[in-house]
């Protein structure tokens, strides 16, 4: 028997403005179509209802063969634009649907959350139209073992949900918001889909649970509500941090603190780097990539560090591993930090100072890619010193963190995915090569 749900595709009514969010692009809309199929599994019949003229997706979506009109839906959603970023899938009732958008977390500008809130607002107040990008129905059979019934059960609440799907990555994945009957945040689920996502869903979980045993004092980080596997697929369920709360100022000397803080989660050690274990397992990691010029440049690139490194002593110690802009908020509820999928113990002391500033660089676009890795180095005396580090242990430093980003990048595939800065061939291979040349 075929086990893919009934899916129809039906065009909606056409708008004119605002145009289409480029993230929206069809790559993005399949990736939408595959998370519905996964969530709702037969006997699910899932129609999508894609908007009108202009919308990237309308060609190939109408290719597909349509099977007819769902009949009157058990469960809707709205496809509301994204800020910033591809759209998000909310409920279909207007209540339930500003309080998802209400709740995102994410929007580090005050221009982002003002733009969330005004969303919200007008989604409360009815407003459709030119700004919804189309429609997600469900029908499912009385029982049918579907997502949501899933996380009912587990959390014992009455809830419904909404859901992101991120940019194309390699680490994709669906990450529902889970809402009470009135509106209210519950939790946030995240679901591993494919390897690699299983795989950092059941890394952010134990690392989670080891995290919240050491009870951090300056920053607060989501609970572990519920882990296990459904259908097959990872499904983390996570508390709420409220991040939707107005934002307060952080210091750099604060956020360095909280960094340091999770730094000696396991206590730190001082070791040579060559004949160190981080190198060893760095090279490790690299070999597990594809073949190619940039695993060779990179391997390379190493085997030049060492030679110039040798007798240098680190201090290594953990990271949150994706500390960026976009994965914390400073509020009254104190400093908020989620994301923890790639947190690792065992190296060296400063990677995350130096993540969070270079992701804000080339997020926002300030500076090219190449030339915001290369300052990252020239930087790293300056933005480690709170740590403890010198001029030379700071610039290494900042080089391995360079190498460490690359080598993820290579293991995962990013490039393969469609992730704009996903080939490191292009801006961390050079700058590292460039960096290691002048030590």
């Amino acid at each position: 028997m075929d086990s893919t749900p009934d899916i129809t595709v039906a065009p909606s009514d056409p708008y004119e403005e605002p145009p289409p969010d480029p993230a929206a692009s069809p790559e993005w809309l399949a990736c939408l179509q595959e998370a519905c199929e996964l969530l709702w599994p037969p006997p699910a019949a899932i129609t999508l209802e894609i908007g009108g003229p202009g919308w990237p997706g309308l060609r190939s979506l109408r290719g597909r063969k349509a099977r007819g009109l769902a009949q009157p839906a058990d469960r809707e959603f709205v496809l509301v634009p994204g800020i910033r970023r591809p759209p998000v899938l909310v409920p279909a009732d207007r209540r339930a649907a500003a309080a998802a958008v209400r709740h995102q977390s994410g929007p580090s500008s005050s221009a982002a959350r003002l733009g969330v809130k005004a969303l919200s607002l007008g989604l409360a107040g009815g407003l459709g139209g030119a700004v919804l990008r189309g429609r997600v129905r469900m029908n499912t059979p009385p029982g049918a073992d579907t997502i949501e019934h899933y996380l009912a059960s587990v959390t014992s609440r009455d809830i419904t949900v909404s859901m992101q799907l991120g940019p194309a990555r390699a680490n994709r994945k669906p990450v529902l918001q889970l809402l009470s009957g009135s509106g209210e945040p519950v939790g946030f689920a995240k679901i591993g889909i494919n390897p690699l996502t299983r795989s950092l869903v059941r890394a952010e979980h134990d690392s989670l649970v080891r995290l919240n045993r050491a009870e951090l004092a300056k920053m607060t980080i989501p609970q572990v509500l519920h882990y296990d596997r459904w259908h097959g697929l990872d499904v983390l369920v996570l508390s709420t941090v409220p991040a939707w709360r107005s934002r307060r100022p952080l210091s750099a000397a604060r956020l360095a603190t909280a960094m340091a803080e999770l730094a000696q989660v396991d206590g730190l050690r001082r070791e040579p780097l060559i004949g160190g274990e981080y190198l060893r397992q760095l090279r490790s990691r690299l070999a597990a990539a594809d073949e190619g010029p940039e695993r060779a440049g990179l391997l390379q690139a190493l085997d030049a560090l060492a030679a110039r490194a040798d007798g240098t002593i680190l201090t290594f110690g953990c990271w949150h591993g994706d500390w960026a802009p976009w994965n914390m908020a400073n509020t009254g509820r104190g400093l908020l930090v989620w994301d923890w999928e790639r947190f690792t113990s065992g190296v060296p002391v400063g990677f995350d100072a130096l993540h969070h500033r270079l992701q804000a660089e080339v997020a926002t676009g300030h500076r090219q890619p190449r030339a915001a890795a290369a300052r990252c180095v020239d930087r790293a005396p300056q933005r480690l010193a709170s740590f403890g580090v010198d001029a030379r242990q700071a610039r290494l430093t900042a080089i391995l963190y360079l190498a460490d980003l690359a080598t993820r990048y290579l293991v995962d595939r990013q490039a393969q995915a469609g992730a704009p800065l996903g080939a490191p061939g292009t801006w961390l291979v050079p700058a590292i090569v460039s960096e290691v040349d002048r030590l």
